[in-house]
């Protein structure tokens, strides 16, 4: 019989346990070359001989395979095992931050609040208000409303605009309303910025006033430079020239003699004698010669 028991025809005998740790370990090597990079590993360590050794196990091994096929055996993990916990043990305790827990209320929101917008003009200081009232009668026990102004870089609903701002409601179980408002500041004094929240009627007042811009023509206007023109920048128009004399006439020149127009002076100064005054003759007049 030319085959081992066990085997089939045309191929080669049973693989021993021997062989069979060999194939195993040279697979293990394979993979370790294909996803282990040993230039990161710090127990791998290369002698003056051209072998390799584990610094940890303390091994001689022939090739880099042969060193791969190591770290993956029973002894080099045993080490690696014992190593961590020596250093775990050895490391001083590190106190452990405290982390503040919050715990997020989650509630089913039943819809917007009625509210009521009243704009106001103060006669007196010139200023713009605006008074919110907020009704909130299905609100929770023991909760009160609250408010913050945004800026309308903080939201992603409307595009951005530097000239309004949003004025946020909250209040459990309602949904958090906003009305968009100016951008301009905000006169916060006592008797102007006021908020109230009623128990009994369920409702939420708040008044606000904005700042007056001052008038620009209560700046001081800059002084003209020394030329008489304005400084640059400050808006005014330059002073115009200093009016100029009229130019001189043309001298007279005498116009040319009429054709029936009076005659001119003879050179000696003297007028000739008028033509003698000619007879009215009506019809049937004759005339008579001497």
């Amino acid at each position: 019989m030319d085959r081992e028991w066990g085997s089939k025809p045309g191929s080669g005998g049973a693989a021993s346990a021997q062989n069979e740790a060999i194939d195993r370990r040279e697979r293990l090597r394979r993979l370790a070359l294909e996803t282990i990079d040993l230039a990161k590993d710090p127990y791998f360590m290369r002698n003056h001989l051209g072998s390799y050794e584990c610094k940890l196990c303390l091994t001689l091994h022939n090739n880099e395979g042969n060193y791969l096929a190591h770290t993956q055996g029973k002894r080099h993990q045993t080490n690696l095992a014992k190593r961590a916990a020596r250093e775990a043990k050895e490391a001083p305790a590190q106190p452990q931050p405290h982390k503040r827990t919050v715990s997020l209320k989650k509630s089913v929101k039943i819809g917007r609040p009625g509210y009521r917008v009243t704009k106001q003009f103060d006669p007196e200081t010139k200023q713009r208000s605006l008074l919110f009232q907020i009704e909130y009668p299905e609100i929770e026990d023991n909760a009160k409303p609250r408010h913050r102004f945004m800026s309308s870089f903080e939201q992603r609903i409307q595009p951005f605009d530097k000239h309004y701002q949003f004025l946020l409601f909250a209040a459990e179980p309602y949904e958090i309303i906003a009305f968009k408002v100016p951008s301009t500041e905000i006169d916060k004094s006592t008797p102007k910025f006021f908020s109230h929240w009623d128990q009994d009627s369920k409702m939420f007042t708040l008044q606000l006033y904005f700042k007056t811009k001052p008038p620009e023509t209560n700046k001081p206007q800059p002084p003209p430079s020394a030329d008489g023109t304005s400084v640059p920048g400050s808006g005014t128009r330059p002073m115009p020239p200093p009016p100029q004399a009229p130019p001189p006439p043309p001298p007279s020149i005498p116009p040319p003699p009429m054709a029936n127009g009076p005659r001119s002076m003879p050179p000696g100064g003297n007028l000739p004698p008028p033509p003698p005054p000619m007879a009215n003759f009506g019809p049937g007049s004759q005339m008579f010669t001497g």
